[in-house]
């Protein structure tokens, strides 16, 4: 069945309208399609976003793709990197971590681009007739009617203007969501970085110099990250900047940054290197105040927003999407009552405050607030990660210990 037959044969009255058909809101789709829940997901994009974005995920987003169905097409596409290092800007090893979870492939990281990651999930959700996407629809506004439990979606498509209802509607639409925007205005607490990113994919060899296939380079100028995302050479190399330049001030630096900090010698010949693709951006942290309203949900960077050092804000999107799949999934089977959502906020909002904020800024700050020269010693992390180096079994306990911001919400069921 084809994605367009699938929309054709989905139920014509969604049970729950999801706002955003990013990898998140698909994967929500997906996990309530495949208990028959009818799903209507609404999209501004003609199709799947296609911008190479986030690329890595941990044993807790494992879980969730696992439960799904889709982690072996995911690791077959992808490949498992072979581990994590920190290093001095002339590539010296301070630290690290080997990918190896012994006898669980599956909670070992697993590396394939977002925009993959879609695809495998489109490519499921076309077996499920039960799911509808409506691409090219521009979501206006959103509410809850007063003294009824439907909620309402007004978009805005090729045809004209139209009001979507169902019974519960889910906000999976990114950071400037407008399903978070109804609910709460412009108000997103938290702050933005004043540190300046740049995010490329590059082909660069960094095997001949000895590095992971992650890596975090300490330098209170140069620091940044180099990790590899394909199994073809391709990296994706994302660093710091100075504050206050425009967008083309930035691509401009560009060469002259790299000549800097690549590994190899003190200013690699412009051509040793081949950019696919360049993106400046801001980042931010911060956390909605709720992450329910009654019959409305926020899910992923709709609901909270991390920088990108470590992927925390990946793999908790990714557990957002599957713990709110099961509060759900327990309403419509009648094994829960719509006081689940209220947890579910409660905990997911808990989950960031006490482990994806500060682990996440932990991470950033290691690359420019100190002396790599001192690391070692004055970074608590870094001489952890030294002292377990040869202790296999601790190794492995400290890479697990991210299953933590996971929830089991199936607890809470009748």
């Amino acid at each position: 069945m084809t994605a367009s037959e699938a929309a054709t044969t989905a139920k014509a009255d969604p049970w729950v309208i999801i706002v955003g058909a990013g990898p998140a809101g698909l994967l929500l789709a997906l996990l309530l399609g495949q208990q028959s829940i009818p799903v209507q997901v609404v999209e501004l994009a003609d199709g799947p976003d296609e911008r190479p974005r986030a690329t890595h995920y941990s044993a807790p987003a494992n879980h969730e793709l696992r439960r799904a169905g889709i982690l072996d097409e995911i690791q077959s596409q992808g490949f498992l990197p072979n581990g994590v290092s920190w290093r001095k800007l002339d590539t010296t090893y301070l630290a690290g971590l080997d990918n190896t979870i012994p006898d669980n492939k599956d909670d070992s990281l697993v590396c394939l681009p977002l925009h993959k990651l879609a695809r495998v999930i489109l490519a499921a959700i076309e077996g499920q007739p039960s799911i509808k996407i409506s691409w090219g629809h521009k979501v206006l506004d959103v509410g809850q009617q007063n003294g009824s439990s439907m909620a309402w979606v007004d978009v805005e498509s090729a045809t004209g203007k139209s009001r979507l209802q169902a019974p519960f509607v889910v906000g999976c639409d990114g950071a400037n969501s407008q399903v978070r925007k109804s609910l709460f205005g412009s108000s997103f607490p938290g702050f933005t970085w004043d540190e300046q990113i740049v995010a490329t994919n590059t082909y660069y060899d960094f095997d001949k110099y000895g590095y992971h296939d992650a890596n975090f380079i300490i330098h209170p100028e140069h620091w940044y990250m180099a990790a590899r995302i394909s199994k073809d050479g391709l990296w994706r190399i994302t660093y710091g900047e100075l504050t206050g330049l425009t967008h083309e001030e930035l691509v401009a630096r560009q060469p002259m940054k790299f000549q800097k900090f690549l590994p190899g010698h003190e200013a690699p010949e412009a051509g040793a290197w081949k950019l696919a693709n360049i993106s400046p951006y801001k980042v931010h942290q911060r956390l909605a105040e709720k992450m329910a309203v009654g019959h409305i949900c926020l899910v992923a960077d709709a609901a909270h927003l991390c920088n990108p050092f470590g992927g925390m804000g990946l793999t908790g999107g990714i557990v957002d999407a599957g713990n709110l799949a099961d509060c759900l999934i327990g309403i419509y089977q009648g094994k829960a009552d719509d006081s689940i959502l209220e947890k579910y906020s409660e905990v997911r909002r808990e989950k960031y405050n006490t482990i994806i904020n500060p682990i996440s800024s932990a991470n950033i700050r290691r690359l420019f607030a100190q002396d790599p020269e001192t690391a070692l010693q004055d970074d608590a992390f870094l001489r952890l990660l030294k002292d377990v180096s040869a202790d296999e079994a601790f190794a492995t306990k400290l890479q697990l210990e991210i299953k933590a911001i996971m929830h089991d919400f199936t607890q809470y069921y009748k």
